[in-house]
C-alpha cells in the first residue's frame, strides 16, 4: 500500500515545483532600490526615517544626508511606507528597480488623522469619537518634558495625577479622587492591571517601559458600559509597539536628581534604564523582550496639619490655651498612632471641679517609619505568530517588582511588591479571544498606622500610660505650672522608655512589628513578645477571559461588534487583611484556611449605524454583568456624532454604569488600632452585626463631649448618670447601614471637535453630568458589649454606657465598614483644549478643567469626598526642531486649591503651579537622542492631597539609542 501511493504523491509534488517555478525564481532576484527624504518646503534631509516595504518584515532608515538603500528579493510592483515622528507618513508604489525614489515628507504641526480604539473598541478617527477621549502617541511621548510618559499624563486635558510615591502615580478624572482609585481602569494590551488586593493599578509599575510603549489613550468618564466592572470614572489603555512594526535594538539611559532643596531629605541621585529588542523573521514569527530598572529617593509626607483641633469636640474645645502646639489631642497628617485608637480619657481635679480632658498618644513620624529608597523592576517578553496574514497568535509575559507608599484607610510601605502577568491572546481584523492571569504578592509590605500604635503599646497600654500622664499632671499643676506647660510635661514623663528613631533599639522593635502579620492591639510589657504586627500580607490571582467578535459584513443594517468575559479572583487567607469566613469567628483570624473567590461575568452588544449620507454616526450599546453577590445588572449606553461640515463634529452621549465593590470594599477583615476595616458584604457581617446594632462613631464622640461637659458643670454628678440623660443619650445615632450594593452612575456628556486653518488649529470642548447612585464609602460604628464582653442592643442603658470613652476598649467593637451612601451625588463639569500650529513648527497649546459637585439639603453616613480642583489648567510651548535636530518644549500648569476628605485626612490643599521644561538633541550619526530637562523646574513645593507628599523639582538628563526601523 505505501509503495502504491508513493509514487504517484511524489509525481505530484514534482509538478507542484514546476508550476512555481517562475514565482520561486523571482522571489530569489535581489532587487536594490535606493533614493532620498526631504523635507517637503524647506527641502533639507531627513535622517532617520523608516523605509519599510508594505506588508513584509522588509526595512532600512535614511542616513544623515537623507539617502537610503534598501536591498531585498521581491517581486515588482511593491509598496514602500515612509514614516517618522513628527511628518505625515507615505506610501510609494514602485514599479521597477529604475524607477527614481525621491521622497517628501510633509511636517504635521497638529495630528489630525489619529486613529483610538477606546472609546468604542474599534478602530475610529478620534474627530468622530462618540466620547471625549485624549491620546499621547510617540510623538507627544518623545516631546513631553515630564520624567516619563506616564507623569505626562498629568498634562493631558481632563486628567487629575495623585502622587502617592516617586514610584507610584494614580490618574483620575471627572472626581471623586482617591490614592487608591477603585473607579479607574487601567488597560496593557487590553489586560486589566489592578492589583486584586490592593484595588489599584499601581501607576505603571507593571506596565510598559518607556521605549515600548505605543500609545496612551485616555477616555475620561464613565466607560463601564463597554469595559464592565470599575470603569466608571475613566479609564486609560496603554499599548506597545508590534515586534512586526518595530524592530531593532533600543536602550535608554536617564539620571537625575531631586530634593535639591535638602528640606525633606539630602540631595538624591535618580536613575533608570531600560532596554528593548524586538525581531521578527520570514514575516511570520516575531519575539519582544524589555526590560528596566529605576531606583531613587521617594519624596516625603512631612505636613504636620492638625485635624483633630482644639475646637472639635473630640479634642478639647472648652480650654483655648490647648490650641494649636498645646493640643494634647492633636491628629497630625504625617503622624501615626495618634488618631482615636491612641485616645485616652483623663479626668482630674482641676479649677474646683472634675474634668475630662481628651489625651493622644505620641505616634510617631511617616520620616521615621518609610523607607526612603524606592526602585520599580520591569520585564517582559513576547512571542508572536502569524497563522495567516490577518490573523495573529501570541504569547507575553510580565514582571514588576515596585516598592514606593500608597494610600488605602492608612499608608501602606510597599516594599518587594510584585505582580505577574501571563497572557494567551489570538486576534485577527474581525475577532480577539485572550485569557490572562495575574498573580500579586504584596511582599514585605506593612501599615505605618498599627506599626506606630504597637511601637507605643510596648511601652505600656494605653491604661497604663494615661495612669502615668495623670499622676504627672496633677503633680505639675499643683506646683503652679500653665494647663499648657503641665500637659507637655506629662508626655515627656509618660514617654519615658519609648523608643526613640535612629537607635538601635527602635530599629530592632520596628523590624520584630513590621515581620509580624497580626494588626491585632494587645497589652505589651517592655520585654514581652509583641501580639501586634504591621506586616502587610496579601497574595491573590486574578484569571480573565474574554472575546470580541466583529460581525463585519455579516449583518447589513449596521456595524455590530459582541464581546464578552469572566472573571475570578482567588484570595488566599492571610488570617489579618481576608480570612476563611466559613470558618467560626474565634478561628477567622488565624493563618491559613479556604481560599476566597470573587467573580462576575458579562457580555455586550453594540451596533453602530451611518446615516444623513454618513454625516451621523449613531453608536448604541448594552452590557449585562453578573455578580453572585449581587443581582443582574445591565449598562445601556446611546452616542451620536454629526459632522456639521468638514471636520466639524458634534457628539452627545449617555450611558449608565455599575461598579461592583473591589475585593477589599467587599472582602476585607483587617483590624487596625482596634477599628477593625471589613467588607461590606452580608456573609462578613454574619455574627458581628455591624450593619443593624451600632452606634455612629460622630454620635459617639457628639455624645461624650456632652457627657463630660454635664460632669464639668454639676459637682457630685457621674459620667454614667450623664450619659443616662434623655438629652444625652439621644444623642447617639444607630447605624442601620445598608447591606453593600454595586455602586452606579448616570453620565451625560456632550462635545465639539475640529481641525481649522488648513490643520493648524485644534479645538476639542465637552461637557458632562453625572448623577452617582449607591455610592461607595466607609464608615466607622461602634458594636457595644456589656461587662462580661457580650453584645447588648443599641438603645438599651447598656448599650448607653458602653459608648463612654473611658469604656471604650472593653465595652465597645469598633468597625470601619465599606457600604453605600443614602443620597445621590450630582457632579459636572467641562473641558477645553486648543492647540496651534501658528508658525513653522512653533506649537502653543493648553487647556482648562473645571469640576464641581452639588451640594445635598442632608448630610449622609459618611463623606464622599468629591477631592478635586474646580479649576485646572495645563499650557505648553514648544517646536520639535527650532533648528536642525534641536527641539523643545514648556508646560505649565496650575490647579486651584480644594478640600481633600478620606479615612486618613482631611483638610485644604492649597493651590500650586509648576514649570516643566526640556530640550532634545538628535544625533543621527549616532541614532540618539539626548533630553535634557526638568519637572518642577522652579522647585516649587506642594501636595497634591491631604497628607501626601511634598513634590519638588527633578532634573534629568536622559539618553536614548534607537536603532529600531518601522516595517
Amino acid at each position: 500500500m505505501k509503495q502504491r501511493y508513493s509514487f504517484p504523491l511524489g509525481w505530484l509534488l514534482f509538478l507542484l515545483l514546476i508550476l512555481q517555478a517562475p514565482t520561486i525564481l523571482a522571489q530569489t532576484e535581489l532587487i536594490a532600490i535606493s533614493g532620498t527624504v526631504l523635507e517637503k518646503g524647506s527641502q533639507q534631509p531627513l535622517p532617520g526615517v523608516s523605509v519599510s516595504v508594505k506588508g513584509a518584515a522588509i526595512g532600512t532608515q535614511s542616513d544623515p544626508a537623507g539617502r537610503f538603500e534598501l536591498k531585498a528579493k521581491l517581486n515588482f510592483p511593491f509598496v514602500l511606507v515612509f514614516q517618522f515622528v513628527g511628518y505625515e507618513a507615505r506610501e510609494v508604489e514602485v514599479l521597477s528597480a529604475s524607477q527614481p525614489v525621491n521622497v517628501t515628507l510633509a511636517s504635521a504641526g497638529i495630528l489630525t488623522n489619529e486613529v483610538v480604539v477606546s472609546a468604542s473598541r474599534v478602530e475610529e478617527s478620534r474627530l468622530k469619537s462618540p466620547v471625549a477621549i485624549e491620546k499621547l502617541d510617540i510623538r507627544a511621548i518623545k516631546e513631553t518634558p515630564a520624567p516619563s510618559f506616564y507623569d505626562a499624563l498629568e498634562n493631558v486635558k481632563g486628567v487629575q495625577m495623585t502622587t502617592s510615591s516617586l514610584t507610584f502615580k494614580v490618574p483620575n478624572t471627572r472626581g471623586f479622587n482617591i490614592p487608591n482609585n477603585f473607579r479607574f481602569m487601567q488597560l496593557v494590551d487590553g489586560v486589566d492591571m489592578q492589583a486584586a488586593t490592593l484595588g489599584v493599578p499601581l501607576g505603571n509599575a507593571i506596565g510598559p517601559t518607556e521605549l515600548d510603549v505605543a500609545s496612551v489613550e485616555i477616555t475620561p468618564g464613565a466607560a463601564s458600559a463597554l469595559y464592565g466592572m470599575n470603569a466608571i470614572n475613566g479609564m486609560a489603555n496603554l499599548t506597545t509597539k508590534s515586534p512586526f512594526t518595530y524592530q531593532g535594538l533600543s536602550v535608554y539611559q536617564k539620571v537625575g536628581v531631586n530634593h535639591v532643596d535638602g528640606i525633606d531629605r539630602d540631595l538624591s541621585a535618580l536613575t533608570e534604564t531600560a532596554i528593548r529588542y524586538a525581531q521578527a523573521f520570514n514575516n511570520r514569527f516575531a519575539f519582544n523582550v524589555n526590560g528596566s530598572y529605576l531606583r531613587g529617593t521617594d519624596w516625603l509626607a512631612n505636613t504636620q496639619t492638625d485635624q483633630n483641633p482644639q475646637t472639635l469636640a473630640s479634642a478639647n474645645p472648652r480650654f483655648s490655651e490647648l490650641s494649636g502646639a498645646s493640643n494634647p489631642a492633636a491628629d497630625l497628617w504625617n503622624r501615626y498612632g495618634d488618631d482615636n485608637a491612641g485616645n485616652v480619657s483623663i479626668t482630674i481635679p482641676y479649677n474646683g471641679r472634675n474634668e475630662t480632658f481628651n489625651v493622644r498618644r505620641s505616634g510617631y513620624y511617616e520620616r521615621d517609619l518609610v523607607n526612603p529608597i524606592v526602585r520599580n523592576i520591569k520585564a517582559d517578553a513576547s512571542l508572536h505568530y502569524k497563522l495567516s496574514d490577518n490573523t495573529e497568535l501570541s504569547y507575553g509575559y510580565r514582571f514588576g517588582l515596585m516598592d514606593g507608599v500608597f494610600q488605602r484607610g492608612n499608608k501602606i510601605q510597599l516594599d518587594d511588591v510584585t505582580v505577574q502577568n501571563h497572557k494567551l491572546e489570538l486576534k485577527s481584523k474581525e475577532f480577539t479571544a485572550r485569557a490572562y492571569m495575574l498573580i500579586e504578592n504584596t511582599g514585605n509590605s506593612y501599615n505605618l498606622n498599627p506599626l506606630a500604635l504597637n511601637m507605643d503599646l510596648q511601652n505600656g497600654s494605653n491604661a497604663v500610660w494615661g495612669n502615668k500622664f495623670r499622676t504627672e499632671l496633677q503633680s505639675q499643676l499643683g506646683a503652679g505650672a500653665t494647663l499648657a506647660a503641665a500637659m507637655q510635661q506629662a508626655r515627656v514623663v509618660a514617654d519615658a522608655g519609648r523608643a526613640v528613631p535612629g537607635t538601635a533599639a527602635f530599629n530592632e522593635l520596628k523590624n520584630r512589628i513590621i515581620n509580624t502579620n497580626n494588626w491585632d492591639s494587645g497589652v505589651n510589657v517592655p520585654g514581652a513578645p509583641i501580639p501586634g504586627g504591621a506586616a502587610l500580607t496579601q497574595r491573590s490571582h486574578t484569571y480573565h477571559a474574554e472575546g470580541l467578535w466583529n460581525l463585519g459584513p455579516r449583518i447589513k443594517f449596521a456595524d455590530v461588534l459582541l464581546g464578552a468575559d469572566a472573571r475570578v479572583y482567588e484570595v488566599l487567607p492571610d488570617g489579618n487583611n481576608f480570612v476563611d469566613f466559613s470558618r467560626p469567628l474565634a478561628e477567622r483570624t488565624q493563618p491559613g484556611g479556604n481560599n476566597q473567590y470573587y467573580k462576575k461575568v458579562g457580555g455586550f452588544v453594540q451596533a453602530t449605524r451611518l446615516l444623513l449620507h454618513d454625516r451621523l454616526k449613531l453608536t448604541t450599546s448594552l452590557r449585562a454583568d453578573y455578580n453572585p453577590e449581587f443581582s443582574p445588572k445591565l449598562n445601556p449606553r446611546v452616542a451620536a456624532v454629526y459632522t456639521v461640515a468638514e471636520k466639524h463634529n458634534v457628539r452627545a452621549s449617555y450611558q449608565n454604569g455599575w461598579r461592583f465593590p473591589s475585593l477589599f470594599e467587599a472582602l476585607s477583615f483587617v483590624n487596625n488600632g482596634n477599628v477593625r476595616r471589613v467588607g461590606g458584604l452580608a456573609r462578613v457581617n454574619e455574627g458581628l452585626n455591624y450593619l443593624d446594632n451600632s452606634y455612629t462613631l460622630a454620635s459617639i464622640s457628639q455624645f461624650n463631649a456632652a457627657v463630660n461637659a454635664y460632669v464639668a458643670a454639676n459637682a457630685g454628678s457621674t459620667a454614667a448618670q450623664a450619659a443616662l440623660l434623655l438629652a444625652n443619650r439621644n444623642l447617639l445615632k444607630v447605624g442601620n447601614l445598608p447591606t453593600e450594593q454595586p455602586e452606579q452612575i448616570n453620565a451625560y456628556e456632550v462635545g465639539y471637535r475640529s481641525v481649522l486653518f488648513d490643520n493648524r488649529l485644534s479645538i476639542d470642548a465637552d461637557a458632562y453630568y453625572n448623577v452617582y447612585s449607591g455610592f461607595l464609602g466607609q464608615v466607622e460604628v461602634s458594636v457595644p458589649k456589656d461587662a462580661s464582653g457580650q453584645q447588648v442592643t443599641v438603645g438599651s442603658d447598656d448599650a448607653v454606657l458602653a459608648a463612654l470613652n473611658s469604656n471604650r476598649a472593653a465595652r465597645q467593637d469598633r468597625y470601619r465598614v465599606y457600604t453605600n451612601a443614602l443620597n445621590q451625588y450630582h457632579s459636572y463639569g467641562s473641558t477645553l483644549g486648543l492647540t496651534y500650529n501658528f508658525y513653522q513648527k512653533f506649537t502653543i497649546g493648553g487647556n482648562v478643567n473645571y469640576n464641581s459637585l452639588a451640594a445635598n439639603d442632608q448630610s449622609d453616613i459618611f463623606v464622599t469626598g468629591f477631592n478635586t480642583p474646580k479649576w485646572a489648567t495645563n499650557l505648553s510651548f514648544g517646536n520639535r526642531e527650532v533648528l536642525p535636530n534641536l527641539g523643545f518644549n514648556v508646560v505649565w500648569r496650575r490647579q486651584s486649591s480644594f478640600y481633600w476628605e478620606s479615612p486618613l485626612a482631611n483638610g485644604q490643599v492649597p493651590a500650586y503651579q509648576t514649570v516643566d521644561a526640556q530640550v532634545n538633541l538628535r544625533v543621527p550619526t549616532l541614532k540618539t537622542t539626548i533630553k535634557v530637562g526638568g519637572a518642577n523646574l522652579l522647585n516649587n513645593r506642594y501636595i497634591q492631597y491631604a497628607a501626601g507628599p511634598t513634590i519638588g523639582g527633578l532634573y534629568y538628563v536622559a539618553l536614548t539609542f534607537d536603532n529600531t526601523v518601522i516595517r
